[in-house]
């Protein structure tokens, strides 16, 4: 028998972990946090709140049903925040335990983890490759499988047991043509679901949308349809998008570049991400430069604000967040944004009401100076249903259990199952935050 805890995730777009049992060892996967939960409060320090404080508002899972069980691993699926923020927070728990991921992810891991200043984290870090198969104890083993998302080196999780194979696939799309090179692994995939794939995890945020999502190519496409349209004469063009979304960053350097304009990426995450992907060779940062401190900022905005017109700024605050570059601008400070500016969203908005709520706050006062917004030079790195429906007839899963989504969500995925021939309660489990399935 293989249990599944339904950690994290199962109740909310945010703060991702599950635990898969086997012969009483455990595998864990994922250890998110739920932004949301700590931006609503002023005057929060995430890396100075325990994980006892953190639970109690909601931001990082609750891990207290396995904390007592035989953790042998630890593997994180991608780097975003939703997926590796709780790292420093609840791996602790797991004292030396070991943590596996493929390089980006590792290195963004390690990352969080020099941050924090409550806990100290002893975890062994490694890099996996796609491929690589990790014998973590004599009936487990973990595989990451090259999938596409809006981030690189992103993995479907594969955890290998004597009763056949557990596939986490969050978060993922089928994106042939991604600009960074990166595809979906299908030969792999295909192998997997041919030696018998006992358990499906899928991620479920988009489920309810019936099509295939785009490829990050779309995206490229709409972004040189804007930019490069006869007749451009903005003076101030400002851009903003998820800071780990390397290829959407690439393409806008090399926008600027063929716009004759240096792009200059602002704020702290975005230097992190593209500092990391640079490392890698991820990203080629020819004619751009990224700034993060304080003192650089305003220099470096003091002087495009003398010649607008030679610019691009890639700039952090397209949910509206409190702090960030834009929602600093939209409130009078850093650079005088006004008329003359064209802001660019080149992000979609997170599904939930503070996220709603901020960037309403954040485009009513760009409207109120007169700026020039142009919305949703955006695609999607989840999977819609059509993405989904094409994993299980690929995997042909035993049983599926829906994750990584309010409970609506879910049950849209549990529809969609059963469109496929599986049944709700026989071998489609809707479980919810802190409850096991016995899967037999």
């Amino acid at each position: 028998m293989i249990k599944v805890y339904t950690i994290g995730g199962y109740e909310e777009v945010g703060k991702n972990m599950t635990a898969i049992e086997y012969e009483n060892e455990v595998i864990i996967i994922d250890m998110g946090i739920r932004l949301d939960r700590v931006l609503i409060h002023e005057d929060v320090n995430f890396q100075q709140m325990s994980s006892r404080d953190l639970r109690k508002l909601g931001a990082i899972p609750d891990d207290t049903s396995i904390r007592n069980k035989k953790v042998v691993a630890i593997a994180l699926s991608h780097g975003h925040l939703d997926h590796i923020g709780a790292i420093a927070k609840l791996a602790p728990h797991y004292s030396n335990v070991p943590i596996y991921g493929t390089p980006y992810t590792i290195k963004l891991a390690k990352g969080e983890v020099r941050s924090e200043q409550y806990f100290e984290v002893t975890n062994p870090m490694y890099e996996t490759q796609y491929g690589e198969i990790v014998q973590v104890s004599e009936n487990l083993a973990i595989e990451f499988v090259q999938i596409t998302h809006s981030i690189p080196h992103s993995s479907m999780v594969v955890i290998h047991t004597p009763e056949g194979a557990v596939v986490y696939a969050c978060d993922y799309k089928f994106d042939n043509h991604n600009p960074l090179g990166e595809k979906p692994d299908y030969k792999r995939l295909k192998e997997i679901g041919q030696e018998g794939v006992k358990i499906l995890i899928p991620e479920s945020t988009r489920v309810a949308e019936q099509t295939k999502t785009p490829s990050e190519a779309s995206a490229k496409l709409l972004l040189e349809d804007f930019f490069y349209y006869e007749g451009m004469e903005e003076k101030g063009l400002i851009t903003t998008t998820f800071a780990s979304h390397i290829a959407r960053l690439q393409e806008l350097i090399e926008i600027a570049n063929n716009m004759g304009r240096q792009a200059v990426l602002i704020g702290r995450s975005l230097a992190k991400y593209t500092g990391i992907a640079k490392q890698l060779g991820l990203i080629k940062m020819k004619g751009a430069k990224a700034v993060r401190s304080p003192a650089a900022v305003q220099k470096t905005l003091r002087e495009v604000s003398q010649a607008r017109e030679n610019y691009l700024l890639i700039v952090t605050g397209h949910q509206g967040e409190p702090g960030a570059i834009l929602t600093r601008m939209a409130s009078g400070e850093l650079y005088d944004i006004g008329k003359n500016d064209t802001v660019v969203f080149s992000a979609g908005v997170i599904p939930n009401p503070l996220n709603i709520a901020q960037r309403y706050a954040l485009e009513t006062k760009l409207r109120m100076r007169g700026v020039r917004m142009v919305k949703d030079l955006h695609v999607s790195g989840h999977s819609s249903r059509e993405d989904h429906r094409y994993l299980i007839k690929l995997l042909n899963p035993e049983n599926i259990i829906p994750a990584h989504g309010e409970f609506r969500m879910l049950t849209y995925y549990a529809e969609l199952a059963e469109e496929e021939g599986y049944l709700i309660g026989r071998d489609v489990f809707v479980s919810r935050n802190g409850y096991k399935v016995d899967v037999r």
